[in-house]
């Protein structure tokens, strides 16, 4: 009796791991940023399974062999971070300029590479998250996700009804719909108010741009949650681990 064929859709093997660029897989790993690892294997410092590798983007498995400076290069634990961004920083790694970044708040702690998850302009300050987890970044990230995200915002003028209707109703700028979710009131004083606004989309400088059509300055601008996550008593320039449940829901916001 001859031995039956092997049926084609039944391979024993699984499926192959991932391709990405050789900088790309170095930042996945939680080892550096994705620009530094670029400047690593550019000099000549990586080997993929033994081999020097000078090009950034060739295509290199998740799970291969990589070794920097002779060092194998693993896999950082997972690491999920909420900061209080102080005002004046600038959301990025390094600045050629010499400008504060929010690393500034991260220096001298036991921690692996940490990136960004979202951006705060330099001028804007709260609750900014870091994670060298990118998939639940990218999650966090994704405009399907409609993520609430809420902030406290001082204008230079006292707020009326018909503002917050047109805050709420949007507008048109650079061929893209601006508009809040919800808009109130918290306080005012003289001259000034305070508002309370959220939006489920992150489009650049969107809360700047969206007043600044009805020629409103923004005096102050505060992210103070992000879905259920609050910053709470975090002082700035302070920052903490996420809780497991903190992470998960940020990830599944329905659940």
């Amino acid at each position: 009796m001859r031995p039956a064929r092997p049926n084609p859709g039944h391979s024993r093997q699984g499926p192959k791991p991932a391709q990405h660029g050789l900088a790309r897989v170095i930042s996945k790993r939680g080892t550096c940023s994705r620009s530094q690892a670029e400047v690593l294997v550019r000099e000549g410092r990586v080997r993929v399974a033994g081999r020097l590798v000078r090009d950034p983007e060739a295509a290199t498995r998740i799970d291969a062999e990589i070794a920097i400076d002779g060092a194998e290069a693993e896999a950082a634990p997972r690491r999920y971070l909420v900061l209080n961004k102080p005002r004046g920083m600038l959301t990025t790694a390094s600045d050629e300029g010499g400008r504060a970044t929010v690393y500034t708040c991260l220096e001298g702690q036991d921690l692996p590479w940490l990136a960004p998850v979202g951006r705060l302009d330099k001028a804007s300050e709260g609750l900014l998250l870091f994670s060298n987890d990118s998939e639940w970044a990218a999650r966090i990230s994704s405009p399907e996700s409609r993520l609430d995200k809420t902030y406290h915002v001082q204008i230079d003028r006292l707020a009326d009804a018909d503002l917050i209707a047109r805050l709420r109703s949007g507008i048109e700028d650079r061929d893209e719909h601006l508009a809040a979710v919800a808009v109130r009131e918290l306080r005012r004083g003289e001259k000034n108010s305070w508002l309370e606004i959220i939006l489920d989309e992150g489009r650049n400088r969107q809360i700047r741009r969206l007043l600044a059509a009805f020629d409103i300055s923004v005096l102050r601008l505060v992210r103070v949650a992000i879905g259920s996550l609050q910053l709470g008593g975090l002082g700035k320039g302070q920052w903490r681990d996420l809780h497991g449940d903190e992470v998960r829901s940020l990830a599944s916001p329905s659940v």
